[in-house]
């Protein structure tokens, strides 16, 4: 039996080994150019929102408008046309079926989770939903960050958002499939392959890469390791919830 529970403990020390090395290698370092923005600079706020095992990004609409004006990102363009009459937008990305049929932890279902991790050329949506005030207080109780980004660091944050949605047609457009899970809310066609090494919570990390932070992708495989990222690296706290 010792030696049961001796092989056991080098068998989870090996593993804590291997993924704080995997960590440690695919960690990507932050843009100093870009974020944190510099004293007296213009600054603009997003939030990263966690709802349990899955996370998005809320923006706000005349932010998206802003920045569709400035760079033409048709894409972002649209969406804050759809949604201008709410003042924030959120905005998730997640494999097709997974997200559509799983809103909540207790409908996780183990089938559809392995067809998604592991299964080829699963098409992906975007979650996109808007929100009638401050993300604070329409998710009382979700864990969420506030981040200030520079102009340059949203700029880039939002071309990165504007190319994660696929238009189609002549004129290009949005390729709307339907009702969304919470809320005004709609699930739109994206770009981009979900697998086990590209989730939905990686999706986040991207865009706070391109805005210019330091993401490390091991963690942030999941909501708690992404919010433990934003502190470790960051040095972000999440904001106090608000009492029911």
């Amino acid at each position: 039996m010792r030696r049961l529970f001796r092989a056991i403990g080098y068998g989870l020390s090996s593993i804590a080994l291997a993924l704080f090395v995997l960590a440690g290698a695919t960690a990507r370092t932050g843009d100093p150019a870009l974020w944190p923005p510099k004293p007296g600079e213009a600054a603009t706020d997003i939030f990263v929102v966690s709802h349990g095992y899955h996370s998005g990004i809320a923006v706000s609409t005349a932010q998206l408008a802003a920045a569709a004006q400035r760079s033409g990102n048709l894409a972002l363009g649209l969406i804050s046309e759809r949604f201008g009459g709410y003042p924030f937008i959120e905005v998730g990305w997640g494999e097709q079926d997974f997200y559509a049929s799983v809103p909540t932890v207790s409908d996780f279902r183990i089938g559809l989770a392995v067809r998604a991790l592991f299964g080829a050329g699963n098409n992906t949506v975007l979650h996109v939903v808007g929100l009638p005030e401050s993300p604070r207080s329409v998710f009382a109780s979700a864990d969420i960050v506030r981040i200030e980004l520079s102009e340059a660091g949203l700029a880039r944050m939002m071309s990165a958002l504007n190319r994660s949605f696929a238009l189609d047609g002549q004129p290009a457009g949005l390729q709307v499939l339907g009702r969304g899970l919470y809320g005004p809310s709609l699930f739109i066609r994206a770009n981009g392959n979900f697998s086990m090494f590209n989730v939905c919570n990686h999706w986040v990390a991207d865009m706070l890469s391109a805005a210019g932070l330091p993401v490390t992708p091991v963690l942030d495989t999941v909501p708690p390791g992404l919010m433990l990222d934003l502190k470790l690296r960051a040095g972000l706290s999440r904001m106090p919830g608000l009492q029911q």
